[in-house]
């Protein structure tokens, strides 16, 4: 069992990207133990929710698919725009929650420049967590994972990868907190949009919807995401690597 480790920043803001919102929405409803993302409901902006775990704040902010083929450019730059505010004053960790079977030569580009949206750095904040589809066997992912693109993107962020199905809740909190160990503890931010209002987080999260995750409450070290896994080329500015 590995120990989990509290989180090496007061607070923790985490950006949920990938091409399935069901499968975002269940990694992020595994990380705070409560449903607050509705996997079957899509919405049209990105949504923000945050909990406690201790004296430590986590803070999750989910996206529409920004990797869908037909999105236009103005639509996302909105949303990156929407996530900037929300994750004010930057994300510590790009969570990259992908399927092999869909994650195509398409994909990769457009998921490139939109990490590279806030900083060149981005690659170095990004974990990569894979869910496996029911009925599909570990060795099988391994297989898929050595071609492109999927295995070239995983390398690009240091092959930092989350894959197996029984991954428990300790683990993935502990692989967030070593991608803020590995950074120093430093964020990314984004001032391009700088002069933009900022977003109210009233309409993004819910009423303001906190969640408690008192260890004691939090899901246990047999609590895994094997079950809530299976049920459920722009470019922009560069933006500036901030400390803290």
């Amino acid at each position: 069992m590995i120990e989990l480790i509290f989180f090496s920043v007061s607070e923790l803001r985490v950006v949920l990207l990938g091409n399935s919102w069901s499968e975002r929405s269940s990694v992020g409803n595994f990380i705070l133990g409560e449903t607050v993302f509705i996997t079957e409901e899509e919405p049209d902006r990105c949504l923000r929710f945050s909990g406690q775990l201790k004296e430590k704040q986590i803070v999750l902010i989910n996206t529409p698919d920004l990797l869908h083929p037909n999105i236009s450019e103005h639509k996302l730059t909105e949303h990156v725009e929407d996530c900037v505010s929300l994750s004010a004053p930057g994300p510590h960790v790009f969570l990259l929650v992908l399927q092999p079977k869909d994650f195509t030569e398409e994909h990769r580009p457009r998921l490139q420049s939109i990490l590279e949206t806030f900083t060149d750095q981005s690659f170095y904040h990004s974990l990569v967590l894979i869910s496996i589809p029911r009925g599909k066997s570990s060795g099988s992912i391994e297989n898929d994972m050595q071609h492109p693109p999927l295995g070239d993107f995983i390398r690009k962020c240091r092959s930092r990868l989350l894959w197996h199905k029984n991954l428990e809740h300790q683990q993935l909190l502990t692989h967030l907190d070593l991608v803020v160990q590995e950074n120093n503890g430093d964020h990314v931010s984004c001032d391009v949009f700088k002069d933009a209002p900022s977003v109210s987080w009233r309409g993004h999260q819910g009423e303001g919807v906190s969640v408690n995750l008192d260890p004691a409450e939090a899901p246990g070290p047999g609590y895994s995401m094997s079950g809530l896994l299976s049920s459920t080329g722009n470019h922009f500015p560069n933006c500036k690597y901030t400390s803290k």
